[in-house]
């Protein structure tokens, strides 16, 4: 329990911060945040991808079974909210934050408690786990915000977006570097990982920034069943599968953990560049965060 805690309370109050500041506009007012925003977008967030998967240790474990409960596990709850999206009474922005409530995780939080339980093994475990597992979350976020989102992007231009999106850009660079064995100068990864630290602090404090408590008519509808696919739907289909194809021992925690992480503040970026709704986004980020308190130790013990 300390250990979750010690993960998910410096999120909390890099939220709380991100709030006091936007709204005692001591950093200025909506044109700093939207910069920001920008920022961590188009250079923080991929950075992270790319220098945490292309120092990940890909032989740490057979990658065949854990990334198949990872994708399996991921596919079915995505297919599941696609086939609620009618009983959800909701608009399509309102949607993709739901999708993506129930699909993004939050890295920072996941590779604490991973190192925390399991030390090195453990993260290099998990950093696997993300290389195989964020390009996908990515693809299918992307893919919901061109289907749903409120900018109107046509269907026939998703290889496109797909194809330019800096976070997808951030992972395949990643892969592209560990797997093609590419001689890249370990300063240029420094520098990525440096880059990639400050994306974990912006990405929050500009979460926190949008947070407002004016009421939203579907944040508690959203917010409840975002939480519930993410925090426990996912991680006990992720644990049956486990147990279906012999995942077990570090690999299992780290596959039960990660899918039970709450989203990332990556999700409130893309919905703000992409058309989704961002005011909901924020809540659900903030929601899930907190309800993570209670939810992941619960949820390890299935490991």
């Amino acid at each position: 329990m300390t250990t979750v805690l010690d993960a998910i309370v410096p999120v909390a109050l890099l939220i709380s911060l991100g709030w006091v500041l936007r709204r005692r506009e001591i950093l200025g007012g909506r044109a700093f945040w939207d910069q920001l925003e920008h920022l961590t977008y188009v250079v923080l967030a991929p950075a992270l991808f790319v220098s945490s998967i292309a120092r990940a240790d890909l032989a740490v474990v057979d990658p065949v079974p854990m990334g198949g409960v990872l994708l399996g596990s991921t596919l079915l709850v995505t297919a599941a909210l696609l086939g609620l999206r009618r009983n959800l009474s909701m608009d399509g922005p309102a949607f993709t934050s739901v999708v993506q409530g129930g699909v993004r995780l939050n890295t920072y939080v996941g590779l604490i408690v991973a190192g925390s339980l399991h030390g090195t093994p453990g993260i290099a475990i998990f950093a696997l786990a993300t290389a195989i597992l964020v390009p996908a979350v990515n693809v299918i976020c992307v893919a919901v915000l061109v289907r749903h989102g409120s900018q109107g992007i046509r269907l026939r231009t998703l290889p496109r977006q797909l194809a330019t999106n800096p976070l997808i850009l951030g992972c395949m660079a990643g892969l592209g570097i560990n797997l093609g064995g590419l001689g890249v100068p370990p300063a240029l990864l420094d520098t990525a990982a440096i880059l990639g630290h400050a994306a974990l602090a912006t990405g929050m404090l500009c979460v926190g920034a949008a947070l407002t408590w004016q009421s939203h008519p579907l944040a508690g509808r959203a917010l409840a069943v975002s939480t519930t696919v993410k925090l426990v739907a996912l991680p006990l289909v992720a644990a049956a599968l486990c147990h279906l194809v012999g995942v077990t021992g570090a690999a299992a925690t780290v596959v039960i953990l990660i899918q039970g992480l709450p989203t990332a503040a990556s999700a409130y970026v893309l919905a703000r560049r992409m058309g989704g709704d961002a005011s909901l986004m924020s809540t659900i980020t903030a929601g899930q965060t907190a309800a993570a308190l209670v939810t992941l130790p619960l949820i390890l013990q299935l490991a």
